[in-house]
């Protein structure tokens, strides 16, 4: 019998079941659906609170959604008292809710195009109007963005959106035919989507972008005090096309069913990194005076450290180089 230690022998692993991934993803999509079309039978002042209350009482602790609340919490903001985070991992989910059926409303677009617009930033962008230049609206994931972009485009705003698919790509369709109603056009994240858009700002269009999702191609940017991906396309495609670059927030008010838009001063142009933190830094302004209403339940700071951190820091190194 020879020595040493025996060999472990080697651990068979089970492929993913793509069919069973999509049928998954397939009976999400068909619960999500129902809820959406039950809610819809009630009228909209009861059916917009009651959304809420379901997702945060009962989506979200079955979801994870209230654990990834706590735990982005802990990770930016530790000196919260317990009861404040109670509080926001049901009022997070609540306002997530809200949204979702507002979306799937036609009273939604109604209320929300006479939304009270007001802000330093409308002066310039008229301006920019007036000259023929591109407009770019860069916004979040917070209080009501949908509102924000119904609201601009009774403003007169041609307004144009570029948009990341949902992994779940049978309720993607519902979900993008829903966005596609409140306006168009719309510009899906990919290498068609992106020519497309560059083709409607060259024209002088107007378009809106949500940049405070985790970024794979980003760079580690400062976030509430820590290192988060955040994409540079939005202010490079600003500097590219000398599109003012202006901050817009739909803030929800204390009713839960109106909004006020406030747009804000463009961003100054300068370089891709610094417009972009500058941005990143408007928004926690923003997310600080209003909890409860940015969408705490999105990984944010996943991969601020690490190997895709590093590269991050590389892309920031190259533009300051030059490269």
């Amino acid at each position: 019998m020879s020595g040493g230690v025996p060999r472990r022998a080697p651990q068979m692993t089970t492929p993913p079941d793509p069919f069973r991934a999509r049928a998954g993803e397939y009976s999400v999509n068909m619960a999500l659906r129902g809820l959406i079309g039950l809610a819809r039978l009630i009228p909209y002042r009861r059916r917009v609170p009651l959304m809420g209350w379901v997702t945060a009482r009962i989506v979200a602790p079955l979801a994870g959604y209230s654990r990834r609340v706590r735990e982005n919490l802990a990770h930016v903001r530790p000196d919260l008292p317990a009861s404040e985070v109670r509080r926001l991992a049901r009022a997070v989910p609540d306002n997530a809710g809200r949204g979702m059926i507002e979306l799937y409303s036609p009273e939604f677009a109604e209320r929300a195009r006479y939304s009270p617009v007001a802000g330093p930033g409308m002066e310039a962008v008229r301006a920019a109007r007036a000259e023929g230049r591109p407009v770019i609206f860069v916004t979040a994931h917070f209080g009501s963005f949908n509102a924000a972009r119904v609201a601009m485009i009774e403003q007169g705003f041609d307004l144009g959106v570029f948009y990341r698919p949902l992994k779940n790509r049978y309720f993607n369709t519902h979900y993008t035919a829903a966005m596609g109603a409140l306006s168009q056009p719309m510009f899906e994240q990919g290498k068609r989507g992106m020519v497309q858009m560059v083709k409607h700002l060259r024209g002088g269009g107007v378009l809106a972008i949500l940049n405070d999702l985790n970024a794979h191609g980003g760079v580690p940017l400062d976030f509430f005090g820590a290192p988060a991906l955040t994409s540079l396309v939005t202010a490079e495609l600003a500097l590219k096309f000398d599109a003012p670059l202006v901050p817009v927030w739909g803030i929800r008010r204390e009713n839960g069913l109106d909004f006020d838009i406030h747009v804000e001063e463009p961003i100054l142009p300068s370089d891709p990194v610094t417009m972009t933190q500058a941005f990143n830094d408007r928004l926690e302004v923003q997310v600080r005076a209003r909890m409860d209403q940015w969408f705490w339940i999105h990984r944010r700071w996943k991969d601020g450290t690490g190997e895709m951190a590093d590269r991050g820091a590389e892309r920031i190194a190259e533009l300051a180089g030059g490269g």
